[in-house]
């Protein structure tokens, strides 16, 4: 059976490529998903691919994630600074859980340095821009053992 990954995106993501470009960049949340879609196909993995601007919606799709995905990579946006119910739903997660952020939220303003969420990642990726999103889906599956071997060593397994 193919590894399951689960990416979810908070609040405003939907306006990546208008909302603040001199934070964020230019590339929208639908040229990100095409291009997780596209990798994933490389990885001969199953992708679920969601965005909401609701915490309560976030929480279903991490509690749904308990039975429909081997790993879960989140870029909780607003919610990394507020939220208790998200982090909350995440120790229910037995897989790896990867936390992403287009920006470098260590080099912004102090409402935006500390994710609440973040305490329960086995990763933080932070500041590649939509780049991250193809970093923590390499990491996720490699965590899980799963890389194709088409991959070089180094890429697969990392420095030994």
């Amino acid at each position: 059976m193919p590894v399951r990954l689960m990416i979810l995106n908070g609040p405003n993501l939907n306006l990546l490529g208008i909302r603040e470009p001199h934070i964020y960049g230019s590339v929208s949340l639908i040229a990100i998903e095409e291009s997780c879609r596209q990798f994933a196909e490389f990885l001969e993995i199953e992708l679920e691919f969601h965005q909401s601007n609701h915490e309560a919606v976030l929480v279903d799709l991490i509690q749904s994630a308990q039975a429909d995905a081997d790993a879960l990579i989140m870029n909780p946006a607003g919610c990394s600074f507020t939220s208790i119910a998200i982090p909350d739903a995440l120790k229910a997660f037995d897989g790896p859980y990867l936390e992403v952020h287009v920006s470098n939220i260590h080099a912004r303003d102090k409402h935006h340095r500390h994710s609440i969420s973040s305490k329960f990642a086995k990763a933080v990726i932070c500041g590649l821009g939509p780049y991250g999103y193809i970093v923590a889906m390499q990491a996720a599956v490699q965590l899980l053992g799963e890389l194709p071997e088409i991959l070089p060593a180094p890429m697969r397994d990392g420095p030994r």
